[in-house]
């Protein structure tokens, strides 16, 4: 009997107070909203500096003037290391090749093997694309006897990692202070509604009612303004999201960033629907449980 009772308030409490609830539905819907589309945002950037990552976590591995055995070895033993994703070798004609259409007349002066060794290009992935495995690589490599040197662009590698900390760092923050206004803003449309209800609330108690028995409908007041204002952010979120996908697409940045997490919009809106519930009541509960003990029976 408390449960339909508590179901069928919190629900009157909800339309009773129309303007406070449609203005504390709005901002944590637009407050959801901000947090999806840091979260994806924050989400894509991840993905496309793991890919740029991998890209720059490039090295290449000069050889002395060795033999092919020798040469076949050096690429072996660099298979063997932990992270390589992939590695390619470039022999000494071919890397003439590219240097003599590069450079046209007068590159046959540089065409020996001195100037132009062969080497092997590799790559790191994964976990070992970052700055610190790139050298602990390249300081092992370099004391390999057929081994003249190995070149790789540190700094391309730390200015990814940097920006890619920040901008966490940074989305993190704003998320967190989006959410504690959201949090503040249902609170308050609560405690409006449990002061415009104060007497009721005292005569509840007067009557022998608990604490936990009134607590109830504004509890599920809370849970509706979350629920309706998730399912608000979460058709806001989609659209607005949709548009920079069709200007992604237009601005050709790679298909890496046109896509949903899982897939489809669904998993994401799912999300939003979920975190503006649990808002809602949480806020509600807070507010609620600090407001009550106030309303005295005397």
């Amino acid at each position: 009997m408390a449960l339909p009772y508590s179901v069928r308030e919190g629900l009157i409490g909800f339309r009773r107070a129309g303007l406070a609830t449609a203005a504390s539905v709005l901002a944590l819907a637009l407050a959801l909203a901000l947090i999806g589309l840091f979260a994806l945002l924050g989400w894509q950037w991840q993905r496309l500096s793991r890919v740029l990552q991998e890209r720059a976590s490039e090295a290449e591995v000069f050889l002395k003037p060795v033999d092919e055995t020798a040469a076949r070895r050096v690429g072996e033993r660099l298979r063997e290391l932990p992270g390589v994703d992939s590695l390619r070798y470039i022999s000494h004609e071919e890397a003439a090749q590219v240097f003599r259409e590069s450079f046209g007349e007068g590159a046959d002066l540089y065409d020996d093997q001195q100037f132009l060794p062969s080497s092997y290009r590799l790559r790191l992935g994964g976990a070992y694309a970052a700055p610190d495995s790139l050298e602990a690589l390249a300081a092992h490599v370099r004391t390999w006897a057929p081994v003249e040197d190995v070149a790789y662009d540190r700094s391309y590698v730390e200015a990814i990692e940097r920006n890619r900390q920040a901008f966490t760092l940074v989305g993190g923050a704003v998320a967190l202070l989006v959410v504690l206004a959201a949090l503040v803003l249902v609170g308050n449309t609560v405690r409006l509604s449990i002061y415009a209800r104060r007497m009721l609330i005292r005569t509840m108690k007067l009557v022998g009612a608990t604490n936990g028995f009134i607590r109830r409908p504004f509890l599920v007041e809370g849970l509706a303004q979350g629920l309706v204002a998730g399912v608000a952010a979460g058709l806001l979120l989609w659209g607005l999201y949709s548009v920079l996908l069709g200007w992604l697409g237009r601005a050709d940045v790679g298909r890496a960033a046109l896509t949903w997490p899982g897939g489809s919009p669904a998993v994401t809106i799912a999300a939003l629907i979920g975190l503006g519930t649990l808002l809602g009541w949480l806020a509600s509960w807070i507010a609620v449980r600090q407001f009550i003990r106030r309303v005295r029976i005397t």
